[in-house]
Formats: C-alpha cells, sequence, structure tokens
C-alpha cells in the first residue's frame, strides 16, 4: 500500500508561489507517515486557440483530478489578482464537479497560501476566497493558529487564513525567514491533521 500524500497544488507565475509551496512541502516531510506531492496547473490563454503543452518545459508535474481525489490532503496556492485566486487555478477548480459528485473530497483538510506584490495587496481575501470551492467539497479548513510565533512578529507576509509572502513591486523579493516558518508550520500541521483523520 502506497504512503498517505498531501497534494501541494499551485499556480505560479514570477515563481513566488513555487517558493512557497516547496517551504511547504518541507514542513509536510518532517511528519513520518505522509509524503508532498507537489503539483502545477498550466496557464489560462486569452487567446481560445492557444494550450499549454502536456508537460512543462520546469518544475512539477501538472496536476490530474486523480491526484487531488486520492490526496489525504490538499494545500492550494495561487498568486493574488485583484483580491482572488489566478484564473489557472480557478479553471483547474471549475473542472472539479465529478469529484464533487462523488464526494471525493469530503472530510479530507485542506489549507490554502498565496503571494502578492503588496502586503494589503488582497492576501486575506484571496486566501478565504480559495476556501470557497474547497468547503463545497466538503473540506476542512485548516489555518494556522498564533501558537506560530511568527504571525506575532513579521513584518512581511503570515496570516491565520494561510501562509502569505509579499513579493514587491517587481515580483523579486524573495521570502523572508518567518515567511518560509510559516509555510513550513502549515505543512506540518496539515500532514499531522490528515494523518489523524486517515
Amino acid at each position: 500500500m502506497s504512503q498517505p500524500y498531501i497534494l501541494v497544488l499551485y499556480y505560479s507565475l514570477k515563481g513566488n508561489t513555487a517558493a512557497m509551496a516547496q517551504e511547504i512541502a518541507r514542513g509536510i516531510e518532517t511528519i513520518s507517515g505522509i509524503e508532498a506531492r507537489v503539483r502545477t496547473v498550466p496557464a489560462v490563454s486569452p487567446k481560445s486557440e492557444a494550450s499549454e503543452s502536456a508537460i512543462p518545459a520546469d518544475g512539477p508535474p501538472y496536476a490530474t483530478l486523480d491526484d487531488l481525489k486520492n490526496c489525504a490532503g490538499l494545500a492550494l496556492g495561487s498568486p493574488t489578482r485583484f483580491g482572488n485566486m489566478a484564473a489557472a487555478l480557478k479553471y483547474f477548480l471549475d473542472g472539479t464537479g465529478a469529484l464533487w459528485q462523488s464526494g471525493s473530497l469530503v472530510g479530507k483538510p485542506a489549507a490554502c497560501f498565496t503571494s502578492t506584490a503588496s502586503l494589503h495587496g488582497g492576501q486575506e481575501s484571496t486566501l478565504l476566497s480559495m476556501q470557497l470551492p474547497l468547503l463545497h467539497h466538503g473540506m476542512l479548513i485548516v489555518g494556522i493558529p498564533y501558537t506560530e510565533t511568527n504571525l506575532f512578529t513579521t513584518t512581511s507576509g503570515g496570516t491565520p487564513y494561510g501562509p502569505s509572502h509579499m513579493a514587491g513591486i517587481n515580483s523579486d523579493e524573495p521570502l523572508t525567514d518567518s515567511e518560509k516558518m510559516v509555510c513550513r508550520t502549515m505543512g506540518k500541521r496539515l500532514a499531522t491533521v490528515a494523518l489523524k483523520l486517515q
């Protein structure tokens, strides 16, 4: 029997959300008996004839519905787009109707993470709006309690609704140490909850 896994599913344009996904995966991997499966989604083009290749040029593979169906838990990440998730991730989630009908995700833990250009660029609204489709799927939302003391001291990203990163106006600010710790805490917490629910 294969080991249960947390699906770390994200879309990233500038690499910041991808960096967060790797830190969350590191946190998951510190918990014995569960592993991280990192996956991304293809970009959505405004040109209807354009399409991505079936395999990304670099980074993790594209997610399949089976990756989502068979996960023990989900960490969902996106850059902020006007206080909401990016279209590419929303497009993937919009295609999960069969999983909703079958109840495949009911009772599984889920968490969200995001990256923004500015500290007040919609981090919390993005995290909360990303949780809406997960609630429709019957997933159990896992946040970050203030026992993660970096939430008290961070001057960059980090919220009780999930990890966040302030990437800067040019999206070139690296993750701070506190942002990394909040990501790892989320990974550990999500993995621990998933194992308890198995």
